[in-house]
């Protein structure tokens, strides 16, 4: 993250992916790191809970990741995520995101045969 000219700020995403090769065959032990984009409302204290969940085939993985975020009001911000995944198969995990207990924005990440 960046501040470009005139203030503006400019986040630069490099190594950036939505589908991974299983490093080994199945069952596979994958860390993916997910970043995850914050926007605090202007009204907003800027203090919340990120609340990320993983699941596959519409089933938890057990696997839950909650860390305290601040963000200033009328700003953005960022976390990193990071998680342990035991996969079975070749699947789709999906990374449901929540701040204080909201809805869920889902990301997904395709994990292809070795």
């Amino acid at each position: 993250m960046r501040q470009a000219e005139g203030g503006s700020a400019r986040l630069d995403l490099t190594g950036v992916y939505f589908s991974i090769t299983a490093p080994s065959p199945f069952p596979a032990t994958l860390q993916p790191h997910l970043l995850v984009l914050l926007r605090c409302p202007p009204d907003h204290q800027g203090f919340a809970a990120l609340e990320v969940t993983f699941h596959a085939d519409g089933q938890s993985l057990d696997v839950r990741n909650v860390q305290p975020v601040n963000v200033e009001p009328g700003k953005f911000g960022y976390n990193l995520v990071q998680a342990t995944l035991e996969v079975a198969e070749p699947s789709t995990v999906e990374a449901h995101c929540r701040i204080d207990g909201g809805p869920a924005t889902k990301v997904p990440l395709t994990i292809l045969q070795p």
